[in-house]
């Protein structure tokens, strides 16, 4: 655990890559691209942002990425009140499908197909459960080796049933209470989906990892929390890091059995979350 804390602590940090910035209108699509400022065969995720935000909110979360040598995309579609999980789900697997098959940068960059992940946050983490479903019927090559839920929530069509057909690993983070709230299918998602470890991130708050200021604040909903990202922040690296760039180092960050700081882990013996349950705990807020 003393191994696992100082590599929690370095990984709080920005990493020691120079970090570079591009577009993904080059190709067709709104949307940003961040990446080391050289190296081939690279790590890659890309990005799903949440309900009423956009990507530009993750800015410094897709900078913390590449600055430890993961190229970093996300789209910048479905944006609306009454967003499409599948379209931003397609879009996601578009978007794979540029930082995967096309050179990046100054032509000292290129993405390892072998080596792709994606990734989102409440409602784009469900896009990207999806995302990764459709990806082996799709007429794509590149296929994800893992998908990262971070605070998921609900979406038409339900994410969780998209998640019993995915054979790739997984990460769900969660915050304590948030599977007793309407929004939150992480508990769900994590029951369905054989393979994916769902770590309870101490203190964390849902909507967080949302950087600065964002309309939905206007309708009382929640905005950044500093240490909700650099926690997060973290706890993805690493995991990535193992899974996507194969690097030992970082092996606890995957293991559903390692105790990880600023986490605690789910209560298996714990009955599944009812949809009275969560009813009953609404009323009581």
């Amino acid at each position: 655990m003393a191994g696992t804390r100082k590599l929690f602590s370095v990984l709080t940090r920005r990493g020691p890559h120079r970090v570079l910035r591009g577009d993904l209108a080059f190709a067709g699509m709104p949307g940003v691209v961040y990446t080391p400022d050289s190296g081939f065969n690279l790590p890659a995720v890309v990005f799903g942002h949440d309900w009423l935000t956009g990507v530009d909110r993750y800015r410094r979360t897709l900078e913390h990425l590449a600055s430890w040598g993961i190229v970093a995309a996300g789209p910048d579609t479905e944006r609306g009140v009454a967003p499409s999980a599948l379209n931003l789900a397609y879009d996601l697997g578009t978007a794979l499908d540029i930082v995967a098959g096309v050179r990046l940068g100054p032509g000292q960059i290129s993405v390892h197909p072998a080596k792709l992940g994606l990734a989102g946050h409440g409602f784009g983490a469900s896009a990207a459960v999806l995302a990764a479903a459709a990806r082996p019927g799709s007429n794509s090559r590149f296929v994800p080796k893992t998908v990262a839920a971070l605070f998921p929530t609900v979406t038409r069509p339900p994410a969780e049933q998209a998640a019993y057909a995915l054979t790739v690993p997984g990460l769900v983070l969660t915050a304590p209470g948030d599977p007793l709230t309407l929004r939150s299918n992480a508990v769900e998602l994590d029951r369905a989906w054989d393979g994916a470890v769902l770590r309870i991130v101490s203190k964390a708050k849902p909507a967080g990892l949302i950087e600065g200021r964002r309309f939905a604040g206007v309708v009382g909903l929640p905005g950044a929390d500093k240490k909700t990202q650099k926690n997060v922040r973290a706890l993805l690296t690493g995991y990535l890091l193992n899974v996507l760039a194969g690097d030992k180092t970082y092996r606890d960050f995957a293991d559903p059995d390692a105790q990880l700081p600023k986490t605690t882990a789910p209560d298996p013996e714990a009955d599944p979350v009812q949809l009275e349950d969560k009813v009953v705990a609404l009323l009581k807020s």
